[in-house]
């Protein structure tokens, strides 16, 4: 892996730093995410979702300095594969562009997404996909040339359940619901954390998971479920999300759904979602039976590679908060 130094900022009167990302500056990004969202997230989280090792490189991005040594922005990717029949690409996904709100307006985003970009180049990233929120997606067209291949579609479902996760939640009872919400879920876990993409099997491009990928994936808790002979992965947040489901077709598709709604109400959930690109198989059973609405917009930069951005597809898992 190449290494880049470190660099400075001329157009802003030397007013930033920039720094290559590395293990050693990783916690930083914890401190700049709490000034932007105003939540905490665990201070070894950001080096968990960066440790890429897994494919041969790490630490993908740069952040920016305040020259009282703050960090006030950050851009960077996590390297992944990305597979479409015979290929198998090394790629990335943009993630946690953010940009300390006294501080921006000053060209970061875009100073550092092309050092970025440089760097990928440098390692062998062949693209770059991204799902940016309505702050970035602006600049990240217009100014830095990101295509756009479709919107993924949001499809959501309702129980019945009486809602005590929220009220355990507002009496600071945590533990104890996290606690009971293992118990229930354990029952249909399984071992195994391999969950194969629906977008590959119905023959498009995707992330490609194998074991190495997995484990990686542990900086968020998620948990795979057995129903039948179907895998299920899901998160348990303020809603349920399914991030992936592996051999659910026509036949088995309702059972399966009614079997997550009576999971939910155990958990006290109320709402259940999916996120996934249109004209999959999971695309369509949803919108046989519910109304989808756009949600993510699929972004790519195409550092040469030999896959066809516009035959890639992806679910919730495939996105870096899931």
């Amino acid at each position: 892996m190449q290494q880049s130094p470190d660099l400075t900022n001329n157009t802003a009167e030397q007013e930033y730093l920039i720094k290559r990302l590395s293990k050693e500056n990783t916690r930083d990004l914890a401190l700049l995410h709490s000034e932007v969202y105003s939540t905490s997230v665990n201070e070894d989280y950001f080096i968990k979702k960066y440790d890429t090792a897994y494919t041969g490189i790490e630490y993908i991005g740069f952040v920016a300095y305040h020259k009282n040594g703050l960090p006030i922005a950050y851009y960077g990717v996590i390297p992944c594969f990305i597979t479409f029949q015979t290929a198998t690409v090394l790629a990335a996904q943009s993630a946690d562009t953010m940009t300390h709100p006294k501080h921006r307006y000053k060209g970061m985003f875009v100073d550092l997404s092309k050092k970025t970009f440089d760097l990928c180049k440098q390692n062998g990233i062949q693209l770059i996909f991204g799902f940016p929120n309505q702050n970035s997606y602006h600049g990240a067209v217009h100014k830095l040339g990101w295509k756009q291949t479709e919107t993924m579609q949001c499809f959501t479902m309702t129980t019945r359940a009486f809602p005590f996760k929220k009220m355990l939640t507002v009496l600071g009872l945590v533990r104890l619901y996290n606690s009971y919400m293992r118990y229930v879920v354990n029952k249909y876990s399984i071992r195994s954390k391999a969950v194969n993409s629906s977008v590959i099997a119905d023959g498009f491009g995707g992330v490609y998971r194998n074991e190495a990928f997995f484990s990686y994936k542990k900086y968020n808790e998620t948990h795979v479920l057995i129903i039948g002979n179907s895998k299920i992965w899901i998160s348990i947040r303020d809603s349920l999300i399914i991030g992936d489901m592996e051999n659910v077709t026509e036949k088995n598709f309702q059972m399966v759904i009614q079997s997550i709604k009576r999971i939910a109400r155990k958990l006290g959930i109320r709402k259940i979602q999916f996120h996934c690109c249109k004209d999959t198989t999971l695309y369509n059973l949803f919108s046989n039976s519910s109304r989808g609405i756009p949600s993510f917009p699929v972004l790519f930069q195409d550092l040469n590679s030999s896959v066809p951005i516009e035959k890639i597809k992806f679910t919730f898992a495939d996105i870096d908060i899931f």
